[in-house]
């Protein structure tokens, strides 16, 4: 079998979108209890409350969990409130637990999925389990990482597979926590278009700021849910307060979501994927051109400090028979390359202009 083969039945005992919300971590009884009491009273479409019981930190001596003593909460969840319920995990002995606490759904996070040491262990400890498991994307746009992840979890006879799509880390500081990489994504979706693919706008965005675009967004290329982090005071949680938002906020957020359902479903399926890869294309290209701007300042100070001229001939002359090599190896336009690289370089003199006669 392969993971082609997978019928993954398991998602249609959810309506669409499917939605998981809870904390990031467990922090108390009372905390898990009022989160879900205020998920449900709000009558939100969300039949899965989720919580970190286990949380993998950057640095050592942060809050690392509660351990074992969350899932008797996520339990309590469960029978108060009727939820499904679900947790992270990163070795055999979270697996040996959360099985033990019957948690319905367990997912791999990105720090694991990147480590096939790591995700060999828990599939082994999984193994034959009827259980549902989500493999989210590696921290590093890695797609035959995130692929051979599913291929050890299949190895050991564990059908019930999904994926969540959370960013990607990256070096440069951009808008998002992780930046989104659409591409990866949906290169994965149309290689398995019968795995179940869910979004996690609170880690791609690390903030509030966003979540239903990014929501949105997924659900317009096919993603069948999303994970959102939600606790019962967002500003006071131990873990990743600016991105967890409140259960009625999850609620509104929900209520405004669109799903699309028509006789031109595949057109906008795909009209919507080459949208969002313009998109976060666009998005890049933007935070490149602002990362050239702040070099051409440092070149700018440095002629200032030099008292050498602004504009250099014979660099110009480079970055146009650049333009005209580009424009032959793409087969793009020569003329609308050298407009591109004309009005980038015009920026760039202005900006040194401005250090020149000190406007910044």
């Amino acid at each position: 079998m392969t993971l082609n083969d997978l019928k993954n039945d398991w998602i249609s005992e959810f309506s669409q979108p499917m939605m998981i919300a809870g904390p990031c971590s467990a922090e108390s009884e009372a905390q898990m209890l009022e989160t879900a009491r205020r998920i449900k009273e709000t009558n939100a479409q969300v039949p899965i409350f989720r919580a970190g019981i286990w949380k993998p930190r950057t640095k050592p001596n942060g809050f690392e969990g509660v351990g074992v003593i969350g899932l008797n909460w996520l339990k309590k969840v469960k029978q108060e409130y009727g939820f499904k319920t679900a947790t992270e995990v990163a070795n055999a002995h979270h697996v040996a637990a959360a099985l033990e606490a019957d948690v319905d759904i367990l997912w791999i996070g990105a720090r694991s999925t990147v480590n096939p040491f790591t995700v060999q262990e828990i599939a082994e400890a999984l193994k034959g389990t009827k259980k549902t498991v989500l493999v989210k994307n590696p921290v590093n746009p890695d797609l035959a990482l995130w692929i051979g992840a599913l291929e050890r979890l299949l190895g050991q006879n564990i059908e019930n597979l999904g994926v969540i799509h959370r960013g990607f880390s990256t070096y440069q500081k951009t808008k998002y926590r992780n930046n989104p990489n659409w591409q990866i994504a949906l290169d994965f979706k149309s290689q398995f278009p019968n795995i179940p693919m869910l979004v996690d706008p609170s880690h791609i965005c690390g903030n509030r700021t966003g979540l239903a675009d990014i929501t949105q967004e997924a659900l317009n290329v096919g993603y069948q849910g999303a994970i959102i982090e939600t606790h019962s005071n967002p500003d006071e949680a131990w873990s990743d307060a600016s991105q967890q938002i409140t259960p009625e906020v999850l609620a509104e957020l929900i209520s405004n979501l669109k799903v699309r359902n028509s006789g031109l479903a595949g057109f906008d399926n795909e009209m919507g994927r080459h949208r969002t890869l313009i998109s976060d294309i666009d998005f890049q290209m933007i935070e490149l051109l602002s990362q050239r701007m702040k070099i051409s300042e440092q070149i700018g100070k440095l002629k200032k400090e030099n008292d050498i001229a602004i504009f250099q001939p014979e660099r110009w002359k480079v970055i146009t028979e650049y333009a005209v090599q580009k424009a032959k190896e793409t087969g793009m336009s020569q003329d609308f390359i050298e407009k591109v690289f004309k009005a980038i370089h015009e920026e760039s003199i202005e900006k040194q202009n401005n250090i020149m006669i000190n406007r910044m």
